[in-house]
């Protein structure tokens, strides 16, 4: 009897490996070039300010002081600790932390990414699926933004896809491995597990030995988290429940299902359809590597489901498995590929933005210059520092809070020394398109705006980033 085309003989996989290792090579070559020339484009905006992410600020500082006398410690455990000691060694000679340096590791890890996502898609069903996958991670515009950031979502990433590729081949006592280390960059990759059952349960001591692999994984890239298991554990929760209750500029998303799949046809466009026929196609035929994909897919799913927050780099872990999945059928990998010039394009797109100088750039320079040294300011969250004034650092409103920052108050500033208010529509306009649930912060806006003088405004117009004002209280 013939083998199936989705579950090649084992000839036809030694034929795949060779010309995996041949001509197709040139191919993954290209790719992986082309996805280097697309991530390196910005990489180095609005340097030395962190203005990508402000999760690079709580991750590069600490990594930085590991090498400078601090020990390997993070004494924080919001994320598990494998991204910090990897940056670690390239902050050893920085006077001071190298955001640019860790966000070129980020981009090396990006660029693993690819690499494997075309692993896995060769493991699972053949080379032209490899391609598709390899091609997808490449240009797909969620994981492009995030590769030049020094935060934990394309590490993560990269875990997922080589977890899943040597579980697809079988060896599943590495793929534990690789799944306790996809955990040691970001705590859901403990969903690995799921798939790592479904490859191993037929196998029970084999099985055995890749959930303790993967345990031993975690624990060694992320020590201290056993060390301090309780305050570790609560920093996981308190970051888990928050992502659960929602986020600033969430609170009229649709339903997590609907607006999830938003995030992903963001980053994949009308190729998200042959992902889905291929799901379909992996849960009607469900033979071993089909139920490895899927398991994952659907259980990661249906975990970004329970979520109030719908970040976009939350869906990064599904685009490799998506992407094979829609290399499984075969008969549109012509099409497929063609599809893939939507999300270049946005791509592209988005990367001009990065070539244009950042508004808060410019309003941190006219702070510099026009507003008295010392002055007490108080400032916005996703703005510079401003090292030279004393700053009073508003919170940034969330829906946990019990109550708004009591500093957002003009008689409060004001009796405080407060003599400049900084604020940004990167928090303020998110506050007022949700006035019902922000009363007390709409109103500190309002205020400003009809009881201050306006010193300085500055928006995108030939620019990048949000607006920017600066008032006299």
């Amino acid at each position: 009897m013939p083998s199936s085309p989705a579950e090649p003989s084992p000839r036809s996989e030694t034929r795949s490996r060779d010309a995996l290792w041949g001509g197709p090579r040139v191919a993954l070559a290209a790719i992986i070039a082309g996805a280097a020339t697309l991530r390196l484009v910005g990489v180095a905006y609005g340097l030395p300010f962190p203005l990508l992410s402000p999760d690079e600020q709580s991750i590069v500082p600490r990594a930085w002081t590991m090498v400078h006398g601090g020990g390997l410690d993070p004494h924080w455990f919001d994320y598990p600790s494998l991204l910090m000691y990897l940056l670690a060694p390239f902050q050893a000679w920085q006077q001071e932390p190298s955001y640019l340096a860790a966000r070129l590791v980020v981009v090396a890890l990006a660029l693993g990414a690819v690499a494997a996502a075309w692993w896995l898609g060769s493991r699972a069903y053949g080379g032209a699926a490899g391609a598709i996958a390899a091609a997808a991670v490449a240009v797909e515009t969620t994981h492009v933004a995030y590769s030049r950031m020094a935060v934990t979502d394309v590490p993560l990433t990269l875990g997922v896809a080589a977890s899943l590729a040597l579980l697809v081949s079988g060896r599943i006592e590495l793929g534990g491995v690789a799944a306790g280390l996809a955990m040691s960059f970001k705590y859901p990759g403990i969903f690995l597990l799921v798939p790592l059952v479904v490859a191993g349960y037929r196998q029970p001591r084999r099985l055995a030995l890749g959930v303790v692999a993967a345990a031993a994984a975690f624990c060694a890239m992320s020590p201290f988290f056993v060390a301090h298991l309780g305050s570790a554990v609560s920093d996981a929760y308190h970051v888990q429940r928050l992502a659960r209750q929602g986020w600033l500029g969430f609170e009229h998303d649709h339903s997590a299902p609907i607006a999830f799949l938003d995030r992903l046809w963001s980053g994949l466009g009308p190729m998200l359809l042959v992902c889905g026929l291929g799901l379909v196609l992996a849960l009607t035929h469900r033979r071993r590597t089909d139920l490895i994909l899927a398991s994952f897919v659907l259980v990661y799913f249906f975990d970004l489901c329970t979520l109030g927050a719908h970040f976009d780099r939350y869906v990064l872990p599904l685009v490799p498995p998506l992407a094979v999945l829609a290399g499984r059928v075969r008969s549109l990998a012509p099409v497929t590929l063609l599809l893939l010039v939507v999300p270049l394009t946005w791509t592209i797109r988005d990367d001009r933005r990065l070539t244009k100088t950042d508004t808060r750039e410019d309003a941190h320079a006219w702070v510099e210059r026009h507003l008295p040294s010392a002055a007490r300011l108080a400032a916005d969250p996703s703005l510079p520092p401003f090292e030279r004034f004393r700053v009073l650092k508003l919170r940034l409103p969330l829906p946990e809070e019990k109550r708004a920052d009591p500093n957002r108050d003009l008689t409060r500033l004001r009796k405080a020394g407060v003599r400049y208010a900084i604020v940004t529509g990167a928090v303020a306009d998110r506050v007022l398109a949700a006035r019902e649930d922000y009363p007390k912060e709409t109103a500190f806006y309002e205020n400003l705006e009809t009881l201050t003088e306006r010193l300085y405004y500055i928006e995108e117009d030939g620019l990048n980033g949000p607006w920017v004002a600066v008032y006299r209280l």
